[in-house]
């Protein structure tokens, strides 16, 4: 039953603020399915709620995520009881998910260990921490359940460090410094991220490698770890990374031939964590693949940037 305090709420968050143990997106889903009913109606996710209706929700039982174990290359750097550590080549999508159910990296983990599918449970079974479809590098799965709660909570608690290589258009301001920008879902495109007003708080550390004529290369360390973080923040400081078909706008995306690029120029090739039952520092690095370094070859053989002088541009 409505409330007086809840007089004119969307019935979705309505719903939301009673069912702690649903999503947002998940009640939307069931309302938009005929799932929900205002005094026995049918409703819109967006329809206002008055005091004294009644609202009822059925919930369906989901069906049990499965993962297909598929005979995919991996490159495992690392690996022994606990957990694996990957250098993931661009282009390898993480895990299953919606128009994607195979052909990923968690198919690849299953069929190399199948006793993975027990932790974490759904499509991401073992997964610590993720990378982008297109973008290179190193990332740890988890082995046991022990290993997978104590690499999340590294994660969490920011003692996971996790660098990466991007070249960028143009020229930062500062050679190095940090970006400290609250990223959310960009309210005109949703399926993009965006530095938005009331986002979660996200922070980067970024530092010049390099300087070349037209772009510059640059070494990026998360602080925290949100969605498409790196290339928001370098795309919010005005210098997105090159070949970002999503961020970086017809600039950054226009120099994808020029360069031979196909995707945007991030590694991730530093990783550093705590052995979860040894406790044993572990640190790996990776070298960039081909296309990123014959980037920067051709970056390079355009000339050198402007110099500098306290951190800043002289031009």
């Amino acid at each position: 039953m409505v409330d007086a305090a809840s007089e004119g709420v969307r019935l979705d968050a309505f719903l939301t603020a009673r069912l702690g143990a649903l999503s947002r997106s998940r009640i939307k889903a069931l309302i938009g399915s005929a799932h929900a009913t205002v005094d026995g109606a049918p409703a819109k996710p967006s329809g206002r709620v008055r005091a004294g209706q009644r609202v009822e929700i059925t919930v369906p039982p989901r069906e049990p995520a499965t993962v297909t174990p598929q005979d995919i290359s991996l490159n495992v750097v690392f690996e022994d009881d606990d957990l694996l550590v990957i250098n993931k080549p661009p282009g390898l999508t993480v895990h299953p998910g919606a128009g994607q159910p195979s052909g990923t990296l968690v198919n690849a983990i299953v069929s190399r260990v199948p006793h993975v599918l027990r932790l974490g449970g759904g499509l991401r079974p073992g997964i610590v921490h993720r990378l982008d479809k297109d973008t290179s590098g190193l990332l740890v799965v988890a082995k046991t359940e022990h290993a997978l709660r104590d690499l999340q909570q590294q994660v969490a608690s920011r003692t996971m460090r996790r660098t990466y290589l991007a070249l960028v258009t143009g020229h930062p301001a500062h050679d190095e410094g940090t970006v400290d920008a609250p990223i959310g879902r960009d309210p005109r495109h949703r399926t993009r991220m965006a530095v938005v007003r009331g986002g979660r708080q996200a922070s980067t550390r970024y530092r010049v490698i390099e300087h070349m004529a037209a772009y510059t290369l640059v070494e990026a360390s998360l602080v925290t770890g949100r969605t498409h973080q790196i290339r928001v923040h370098l795309a919010h400081l005005r210098h997105p990374v090159a070949g970002d078909p999503v961020y970086g706008g017809r600039a950054a995306a226009g120099t994808s031939s020029g360069l031979g690029l196909t995707r945007q120029a991030l590694h991730a090739y530093r990783l550093r964590f705590r052995h979860p039952t040894t406790g044993a520092e572990m640190a790996f690095e990776a070298p960039p693949p081909a296309d990123f370094t014959d980037a920067v070859a051709r970056a390079r053989a355009e000339g050198v940037g402007p110099t500098r002088r306290n951190g800043r541009t002289r031009r």
